[in-house]
This record gives structure tokens, sequence and C-alpha cells, in this order.
């Protein structure tokens, strides 16, 4: 299992995964949202295995600063598209390379799929 925890490496609900991780011994690698973004891609996939309101991050200070025409109507494209132009409004971390994606640190969560 090749494990990739993608987010911004000054938050600090990343860096808890991170510490998490490395604690538990599962090697991973780690990319950084603001130097190599997710492809819109890669984001429809996400979206389509925990769903898009799971992975949109709308308590962070990116989407609330939305006007508030961007932030009505949301469906899945548009909030691929808000995630593709603004990464930070991905909810961090996101795990893959597990055998389900993982979206938000939830330390029992993650044991259950990582150590089975």
């Amino acid at each position: 299992m090749s494990l990739t925890l993608h987010g911004i490496p000054n938050c600090d609900t990343v860096k808890k995964a991170r510490k998490w991780l490395d604690d538990q011994g599962i090697a991973h690698d780690f990319r950084d949202y603001k130097n190599a973004p997710p492809t819109p891609a890669e984001l429809a996939d996400w979206s389509k295995q925990a769903g898009w309101d799971v992975l949109l991050n709308r308590a962070g200070t990116t989407f609330r600063k939305l006007p508030d025409d961007a932030k009505s109507g949301i469906d899945e494209a548009k909030a691929v598209a808000l995630m593709v132009e603004h990464p930070s409004m991905i909810k961090r971390p996101v795990v893959t390379g597990a055998s389900a994606l993982l979206v938000g640190f939830k330390p029992d969560q993650w044991q259950a799929v990582l150590k089975a």
C-alpha cells in the first residue's frame, strides 16, 4: 500500500495526521496542495468516492470570503470547480492509496482503514 497524504504543511490537522502516521509506523508521501494541487480529474474522483459535500471545506476562510452568489446553488460540478480554483477549499487532509479514501483526520476511522 503506497499512501499519499494530501494537505497544507502548516495546517494543524495535517500536522496531527502526519504525526499519527509516523507514530503508527505507516509510510506515506506528502503532497502539498499549494505546490502540487490536485487535478480536476483527481478531485472529481475523490468527490465520487467521498462525496463533494464531504470534500468541500465550507468552514475555512477561503470559502467564507467567496461572494454569496459563488456559495449558493453548489452541486458537484460547481464544488469541484471551486476546489480546482482554490485548493485550500479542499478539506484536509486527504489520504489516497488506502482501501478507502480518507477525508479529514479521524484517528478511529484511520486505524480501521489503515490497519486492516
